[in-house]
């Protein structure tokens, strides 16, 4: 876990400005822990944002925030950004809201822990922001409950598995759209000595992906009400235990020692041609171009069965920005979720970050994967990104981790996921 301490002006103006107030003169700062008088203070800002790949955009547009504050409104404000990683990131802040030191603003994933978080209390309303008028109409859906907008969206995106395009050109491979086209596609990577799948299963949250990949497909293939009666306690995994037609043939098709090889180590050697294919999101675009610029690489949706009808991309949000209604600095708090989709100075931020535009005004081009996998969803070719309660998906990572290294049945793994579901339904009444 790291910490990042990014510090404005000191304090030392904002204490002699206090002592100059007297004791008390009438002069209330509702809404902060500034110290100070209603100009002049200093504020400190507690940041909560598992995105640790992307420290330096956020370091670099944090300072930029904290010049505005200080120019617009003289305030020092002080942010204390901690950025973990994606594996314990969500169970180190339920252990921080539990024991009342919530951050002012922190990350969650949209589809996965609105609903949860929502009717715990832990999310400001955010209706009225000014952000909200800015929002593209397709994504306001993804931080909406109860006809309220509770999240700022931050990270969406369309997604399926990533591939090199230019060893599918060099031997003339298309892109599959059933299973049966996927495993003649192995088969001729590995007739030509060119490993199909990366595997990097070090981290848990990684192999979970199978997880909404498939139940997204086998929904919108026909099992449409299955969230709805797993979250009466009346469905199970065992409808979906064909995820494991996929899952097997990445597996038994893939790069040696997965359990060793975190992410980073994964997009590291996906760009560098050690696999043709990545079960993986366009969010580790910036990190693959890092470790090669000149990779060219696109988005297909992964296949289930042998219905190309059922070959769909993923269209939904992730990573969503909120702020604490228990937050003491909450007018800076609001301020700098607003700035984060500035119509001047977000686009630079998203577009190095590699994201999709989220607000009218991010203009910027957009990159050629974005562009597939637009494709897939002009052509209805998607479905909305499951709302799967995050302890299930936090079980699967770790069943699937499990079972790769053949200490879980296929059986065991689906057992445990029933198991996960239910726990969550008794904490979390619908």
């Amino acid at each position: 876990m790291k910490k990042t301490w990014k510090v404005g002006v000191s304090a030392l103006m904002a204490v002699l400005l206090l002592a100059g107030c007297g004791a008390n003169n009438g002069n209330t700062n509702t809404g902060t822990t500034g110290e100070g008088s209603a100009s002049g203070k200093t504020v400190t800002l507690k940041m909560f944002i598992g995105l640790p790949r992307f420290k330096d955009q956020f370091d670099k547009y944090i300072d930029q925030f904290v010049a505005k504050q200080k120019a617009e409104k003289n305030i020092d404000v002080k942010v204390q950004l901690e950025m973990p990683s994606s594996d314990n990131a969500s169970q180190i802040l339920k252990t921080r809201l539990a024991s009342n030191d919530a951050p002012d603003i922190y990350s969650i994933h949209a589809i996965n822990e609105i609903p949860s978080f929502y009717r715990a209390g832990y999310l400001e309303d955010l209706s009225n922001q000014p952000f909200v008028d800015r929002l593209l109409d397709s994504v306001k859906p993804a931080v909406t409950i109860d006809n309220k907008i509770v999240a700022l969206p931050l990270e969406t995106q369309s997604w399926g598995y990533l591939y090199n395009k230019k060893i599918f050109n060099d031997l003339n491979l298309k892109v599959p759209t059933t299973l049966s086209e996927m495993k003649q596609v192995v088969e001729t990577l590995q007739k030509n000595n060119i490993a199909p799948f990366e595997l990097a299963y070090k981290e848990a949250w990684i192999p979970q992906l199978f997880l909404p990949l498939n139940v997204g497909a086998q929904i919108s293939a026909g099992n449409k009400d299955f969230i709805e009666r797993m979250n009466k306690n009346e469905g199970s995994f065992t409808e979906m235990k064909s995820m494991f037609d996929i899952i097997d043939l990445v597996n038994a098709n893939g790069t040696p020692k997965a359990l060793e090889a975190g992410g980073d180590d994964g997009a590291a050697a996906f760009a560098n041609g050690k696999a043709a294919m990545w079960v993986q999101g366009p969010w580790y675009a910036e990190t693959i171009l890092k470790a090669n610029p000149d990779i060219d690489f696109g988005i297909a949706p992964l296949p289930i069965d042998d219905n190309p009808d059922h070959t769909l991309i993923n269209l939904g949000a992730s990573t969503s920005l909120v702020v604490s209604p228990t937050s003491k600095n909450k007018e800076v708090a609001l301020d700098f979720l607003n700035y984060m989709l500035d119509d001047k100075d977000s686009s630079a931020l998203f577009e190095s970050l590699k994201f999709d535009p989220v607000i009218k005004s991010h203009t910027y081009e957009t990159y050629p994967w974005v562009k597939d996998a637009q494709v897939y969803v002009k052509e209805n070719k998607a479905y909305r990104d499951p709302s799967i309660p995050q302890a299930v998906k936090d079980e699967v990572g770790k069943g699937l981790q499990s079972y790769f290294s053949k200490q879980m049945s296929q059986d065991d793994v689906l057992k445990a996921l029933d198991k996960a579901w239910k726990d969550y339904n008794k904490v979390n009444k619908q």
